[in-house]
């Protein structure tokens, strides 16, 4: 049986898990929460794998599939696509500001679409700060996943744009929905 707290000024019983901060938490609300927060952390753990075997296997031997297109080992020590290289300490630092603003947003969502695609930038931003703090390649990121049409990138990269655009198409969702309750 659950152990439930008696609330005076809302004159109703709840469960002490369900409160925080003077605002009641339903059960959905925090399914989100922990759906986002999972999705991160299996993103996180997946770009470390796949980062770890493009290291021990595509040192100095690319691996293209047909044409350009495969797998190469380089180092990133800049934003996306190689801007401001050599920032590494503050990318890592902006890095870890938009993970705790992720997860303020993550706080406050109600749309499981959105806390999707914030779970996958969220994982995509940390695996990246990860592989900035704890890997030994000077600041860098691995990247390896080679297009020929398109700069190297990796799965932590793949989350920030795939879960952008879930973030985009769960907000177009909402706006669609509101605009014809009108």
């Amino acid at each position: 049986m659950k152990r439930r707290v008696y609330l005076p000024a809302l004159k109703t019983q709840i469960d002490p898990l369900t409160f925080c901060k003077g605002r009641l938490l339903t059960a959905r609300l925090l399914r989100l929460r922990f759906l986002g927060l999972l999705v991160a952390g299996i993103w996180i753990v997946l770009d470390q794998i796949s980062k770890t075997w493009a290291q021990s296997n595509l040192m100095g031997h690319p691996r293209f599939l047909f044409g350009h297109v495969g797998f190469e080992l380089i180092y990133n020590s800049g934003f996306a696509f190689g801007i401001a290289s050599g920032s590494s300490a503050i990318i890592t630092i902006f890095g870890l500001i938009v993970s705790a603003g992720l997860i303020f947003a993550l706080w406050r969502t109600s749309r499981r679409t959105i806390a999707l695609g914030i779970g996958l930038v969220l994982g995509g931003a940390l695996g990246n700060v990860v592989d900035r703090l704890f890997r030994h390649n000077g600041g860098a990121v691995i990247d390896f996943i080679h297009s020929g049409f398109w700069p190297t990138f990796n799965l932590a990269d793949m989350g920030v744009v795939v879960g952008l655009i879930v973030i985009m198409v769960g907000s177009r969702q909402r706006q669609a929905s509101s605009s014809s309750n009108r």
